[in-house]
């Protein structure tokens, strides 16, 4: 069902008050010992749904190591999209990293995950995506259609978003397939999860699906350990966990003793293979350079095979003022890259200089801990201090302008993650190669051309000052710190070298428990009895253009399956009996 207006606050207060006095309650108020049928790591974008679908039949507990997007609202309002995401300090809900490979990222740490932080595009993943994951299509379009009906919008198209969508068909990525969530090749405007009065509507909402007898969510509980047993089994067997809440205090639970009862991982890309190798499964090498004892299963691939799709983008000043608007048009080119746009981000001189403190300090406790890889590379920070030499530190406005990027498919290109010491708090090593593949970059190069194109198009002429070139306006974001990687001065000529240097995330990494490769079809921990992971972690490549509508259908799809082989069993236990 399409939705394109709704009041959050009538929606959401009394969930809010009848949750947080029923079912979701900080770890602090824990018992230190309690049994459920399955505990699920994570209440993030696939968490929430999966722990809804399986509270219909079963005891749930959801160990969340964040708070709750309700305890501040207007924070994910759309206008408040870029301090939030920005807001690295300790308790935020965004937790920063910078990756290897000198690109600044962050992981959410909040009920609802990734879906309380990103610029809220809703879109599913396309049908050759699903037969590849050999998932059932008519279960697949239920569990979107569940979805969809709590949290997806059809957003308005205002000034900037309707130039953007007609640039983009001037270009030639036609056809137009107007609003849909479908992914097909051509221009689109795509759904969103902001409603028409700029409210945010996260996966948190799909817990509004359970059942409040049978679910148990904690709030500031990060787990540290998976627990095992491999009494009288001839493999391990997950049983429960260790977890620690906001004070400090240790906590234990167990699952219930059926054989059908499990552990779910649904951490996300980082958190599901951090917390696997931090509980003894992965390469038995690094875990044994890491002190971790015992090594439950010798697992090479954890932590393989992890993906960030890189994102360039063409900033353009306008000459008219602009809407706020985040992500809402998409052209699905046939060359593998995603072009979209959003337009007057609020920008401030206080929230930008706390993101790249943030990210001064981070760097400067990387590169004091003693426990830091010798590999890891010494970045400059120069471009961070020339930035803020240049703008005005009064500036507090919205930006009369807008960004156009590309975003390349799957990527091709493949890292990997490592632990860096056995604080699970702690962000690991994670490179994710970006370009190293001359694949990726000729589709970045094509992408950024296609942008060029938008930019000098009739229908976006409104939007950009006729003397500015697209020189300049390639050479005005290399003046940006986009990332810590060193800028060439061939960049403004050579677009090969422009992707290489101006690279950014669009947090839509992946990988580390692979399907195939950590976890079979049904995303059971090869090797391991009742462990399953269940989110982004387990992709190949990235579904759909934006990621977020198919990670949150995974849950309720695999909650549902799940259902399936619990009701099974037990029918088969009576029929035996």
């Amino acid at each position: 069902m399409v939705r394109s207006h709704s009041s959050r606050r009538n929606i959401h207060l009394p969930f809010l008050v009848f949750s947080r006095s029923s079912f979701m309650k900080d770890a602090t108020v824990a018992p230190m010992f309690a049994r459920f049928d399955y505990i699920i790591i994570g209440g993030g974008t696939s968490g929430c749904a999966l722990a809804a679908t399986l509270s219909q039949n079963a005891s749930v507990l959801v160990l969340e190591r964040g708070g709750a997007p309700y305890d501040d609202p207007t924070a994910t309002d759309i206008g408040s999209f870029a301090t939030t995401l920005s807001n690295t300090s300790p308790k935020s809900w965004s937790q920063l990293f910078v990756s290897e490979d000198g690109v600044y990222n962050t992981r959410a740490r909040v009920l609802g995950g990734g879906s309380v932080l990103n610029a809220g595009f809703y879109t599913r993943a396309g049908e050759e995506y699903v037969k590849e994951t050999e998932w059932k299509s008519d279960e697949v379009e239920a569990a979107y259609e569940w979805v969809e009906n709590k949290v997806a919008f059809e957003p308005p198209m205002m000034g900037w978003q309707t130039a953007l969508r007609d640039g983009l068909l001037e270009a030639g990525e036609y056809p137009y397939n107007g609003f849909t969530y479908d992914h097909n090749y051509g221009t689109k405007v795509g759904g969103t999860i902001f409603d028409r009065a700029g409210h945010r509507h996260t996966a948190a909402d799909l817990l509004e699906y359970a059942n409040p007898n049978t679910i148990v969510v904690y709030l500031h509980a990060s787990v540290h350990k998976i627990l095992f047993t491999t009494k009288g089994r001839p493999r391990p067997k997950a049983y429960g966990v260790i977890f620690q809440d906001a004070n400090g205090v240790l906590h234990k639970a167990e699952l219930e003793k059926n054989a059908m009862n499990e552990v779910i991982l649904s951490a996300g890309a980082i958190g599901s293979p951090q917390l696997l190798m931090l509980s003894g499964i992965g390469p038995a090498a690094h875990l044994a350079a890491h002190g971790i004892k015992p090594v439950v299963l010798d697992h090479p691939m954890v932590g393989q095979g992890m993906g960030d799709n890189p994102m360039n983008a063409i900033y353009i000043p306008s000459p008219t003022p602009v809407e706020v608007s985040l992500i809402q048009v998409v052209g699905i080119t046939k060359f593998d890259s995603y072009i979209e746009g959003a337009s007057g981000v609020i920008f401030s001189y206080s929230w930008t200089r706390k993101f790249f403190d943030g990210v001064l300090n981070y760097l400067n406790e990387i590169q004091t801990s003693r426990t830091a890889s010798a590999t890891s590379p010494t970045w400059s920070t120069q471009s961070i201090t020339k930035f803020f030499n240049s703008i005005d530190p009064l500036l507090n406005a919205t930006t009369r302008a807008g960004l156009i990027l590309q975003k390349i498919a799957g990527p091709v290109s493949r890292g990997h993650l490592e632990l860096r010491n056995t604080n699970p708090d702690d962000n690991p090593l994670v490179r994710f190669n970006y370009y190293q593949e001359p694949e990726d970059l000729k589709k970045c190069v094509d992408g950024i051309n296609t942008i060029i194109k938008v930019i000098k198009s009739k229908a976006f002429s409104k939007f950009k000052y006729p003397d500015a070139t697209i020189q300049g306006l390639l050479d005005l974001i290399l003046s940006v710190p986009t990332n810590l990687r060193p800028k060439h001065i061939t960049s403004v000529f050579n677009l090969q070298q422009f992707c290489i240097d101006t690279v950014m995330t669009i947090w839509h990494y992946h990988g580390g428990c692979q399907v195939g490769r950590v976890v079979d079809k049904n995303y059971k921990v090869l090797g391991l009895d009742s462990l399953r992971v269940i989110d982004g972690s387990t992709f190949l490549k990235s579904p759909g253009t934006n990621p977020q509508a198919t990670v949150m259908m995974l849950g309720r799809y695999m909650g549902q399956k799940i259902l399936q082989e619990r009701a099974a069993y037990h029918k088969k236990i009576e029929e035996d009996s």
